[in-house]
């Protein structure tokens, strides 16, 4: 499963694709926009933002791109790990 995740905090980054990995997930992590985010998206299976701390121009260009794609979009407040546990249970199943 691909998985996108728009938000987070920089530090966590490196913990949040770990964390995708024991889920056997491929992930992209873009915590702050540098460039032009959506064309480095892709076509992603789940995206997930952390609505806390990305601005809300980034999610709409986002939503715009992904529009007409089967690609499954979650959103959470917190930007924690077990926030991002929760939604790869949901979605990924159990860890490896």
């Amino acid at each position: 499963m691909s998985i996108v995740i728009l938000g987070g905090n920089e530090c966590m980054e490196h913990r949040y694709k770990a964390l995708c990995q024991t889920y056997r997930c491929q992930a992209k992590v873009f915590t702050k926009p540098a460039g032009s985010v959506k064309s480095r998206l892709g076509s992603p299976d789940l995206m997930i933002f952390f609505t806390n701390t990305i601005s809300h121009k980034l999610v709409y260009g986002a939503m715009s791109k992904l529009k007409g794609q089967n690609t499954i979009i979650e959103r959470c407040h917190t930007s924690s790990l077990s926030a991002l546990r929760g939604i790869l249970e949901k979605y990924a199943g159990q860890a490896s």
